[in-house]
């Protein structure tokens, strides 16, 4: 049977296209010259469906696609769920969740208390993520939400800190930001979708053997393994 691949564009798409042509899954044409969304693939007639990240756990919970691809911050971020198995990591797109303040933060600003009147002001786009990390610590915050441009929320005072996804750092110290803790480490994961898991098992089975082998000679090549 053919399968239904749901990716998530960007860099994990950039990422994932080549572990899953050592897998023998390639699209019949180039994806990042062409503006459709659905490929067909040159062999096993499966299908690559390009979209957003936060919607490939949807698309997979509804047994729309078999499988995907996601990144691990899409999944800590999206509401608990049984719809889908978290089957393999494959240790591309890797980066970090982590709080961050201005450099000149005064000391209680990073023991997450305010320096002010009033409660202590995160800015993040991961809401959920920020809350359990918070409630962990006991820390009572305000929670702000925002869909980008998390690093200036400090300087302009809308937050006392954020917490926002980063992989070298620069983006943080370009914007006079440091980071101060990491929340969670990520990397680009596999679902599959739980009735899919039934009716399809030998072929999505056959592909995390051959895709957990592409990860694991990638590891070794590394000089580390995963």
């Amino acid at each position: 049977m053919s399968l239904v691949i749901a990716l998530n564009r960007g860099r994990i798409l950039a990422e994932c296209l080549p572990l899953l042509a050592e897998a023998g899954i390639e699209p019949d044409e180039d994806v990042r010259s062409s503006r459709k969304l659905i490929f067909p693939t040159r062999r096993g007639g499966h299908k690559l469906v390009i979209m957003r990240g936060a919607d490939v756990p949807t698309y997979v919970i509804h047994g729309t696609a078999d499988i995907g691809v996601v990144g691990k911050d899409t999944l800590l971020e999206a509401p608990p769920t049984a719809g889908y198995y978290e089957r393999l990591d494959l240790n591309i797109a890797r980066c970090r969740i982590v709080t961050a303040f201005a450099e000149d933060a005064p000391p209680e600003c990073l023991a997450y208390q305010p320096a002010h009147n009033g409660a202590f002001r995160v800015a993040t786009k991961f809401v959920n993520v920020s809350r359990g990390f918070f409630a962990g610590k006991g820390r009572q915050v305000t929670i702000i939400p925002l869909a980008g441009a998390m690093e200036i929320a400090p300087t302009l005072n809308l937050a006392d800190c954020i917490v926002d996804i980063v992989d070298t750092g620069n983006t943080l110290k370009a914007n006079g930001l440091k980071e101060h803790e990491t929340i969670a480490h990520i990397s680009s994961r596999l679902i599959a979708n739980r009735a899919s898991m039934k009716t399809k098992f030998d072929e999505i089975e056959a592909l995390l053997s051959q895709l957990r082998a592409a990860v694991e000679r990638r590891g070794q090549a590394d000089g580390g393994g995963v």
